[in-house]
C-alpha cells in the first residue's frame, strides 16, 4: 500500500510541476511581458504629456514660441533688395562712426538658398585697434538685425601690432514671405 500512495503522491508531483511549467509559460510570462511593456507605455505616454504641457507653456506668453518668431520675423532684412542692402549699409556706416574704424570696403553678394529663404551675404574690411574692432564686432551682435558674423581675420599692419586690419564675413537673413504674414 505504501508503493501505491508513493506512485499516487510522484504522479500528482509530477503533474502539479507539469501544470506550474505550462501555467507559466502560458500564463504568467506573457502576462509579465504584457505588464513590462504596459508600464514602458505608461512612461512613455507620461513623457509626452509632460513635453506636451512645456510646449503649451511656451507656446503663450512673452517668451513664447509665437512671440519669438514674430520678433524674429520683425528683425529680418526687407525682401527689396536695394532697401536691404541700404539698411545694412547704413547699419555698418553707424557701427563704424560708433566704434571709430575705417570702413575700407564693403561688398555685398545676394545668395538664394531656397523659396523660404535669401541671403545678404557682405564682406567687410575694415582697420582700427584691438579695441575699435572689437567694439565694431560687438556692435554688429548686439544689434537685433538679423545677420550673423560667418567668418573674423584679424591681420597686423605694423611691427607692434598696434594697427590691425580685419576682415569680415556677415550673412543677413531675409524671409520669403507673404507680406500678409509679415
Amino acid at each position: 500500500m505504501q508503493i501505491k500512495n508513493r506512485q499516487q503522491l510522484l504522479i500528482l508531483a509530477a503533474l502539479g510541476g507539469l501544470a506550474l511549467l505550462v501555467g507559466d509559460s502560458l500564463i504568467f510570462s506573457p502576462l509579465g511581458k504584457a505588464w513590462k511593456a504596459r508600464a514602458e507605455k505608461i512612461v512613455e505616454l507620461r513623457k509626452q504629456v509632460e513635453k506636451g504641457d512645456r510646449l503649451l507653456k511656451h507656446e503663450e506668453g512673452r517668451d513664447g514660441y509665437r512671440a519669438s518668431w514674430a520678433r524674429m520675423q520683425t528683425n529680418t532684412l526687407p525682401s527689396n533688395p536695394s532697401l536691404a542692402e541700404q539698411q545694412v549699409l547704413q547699419a555698418f556706416d553707424k557701427w563704424s562712426q560708433d566704434s571709430r574704424i575705417s570702413v575700407n570696403s564693403i561688398t555685398p553678394q545676394w545668395k538664394r538658398d531656397n523659396d523660404d529663404f535669401t541671403t545678404l551675404q557682405c564682406r567687410v574690411d575694415a582697420a582700427g585697434t584691438v579695441g575699435t574692432l572689437s567694439l565694431f564686432l560687438y556692435n554688429i551682435e548686439k544689434d537685433p538685425m538679423a545677420l550673423k558674423i560667418e567668418s573674423v581675420e584679424i591681420t597686423a599692419r605694423d611691427k607692434e601690432g598696434a594697427q590691425l586690419s580685419m576682415g569680415v564675413q556677415l550673412s543677413g537673413l531675409v524671409l520669403n514671405l507673404p507680406e500678409e504674414k509679415r
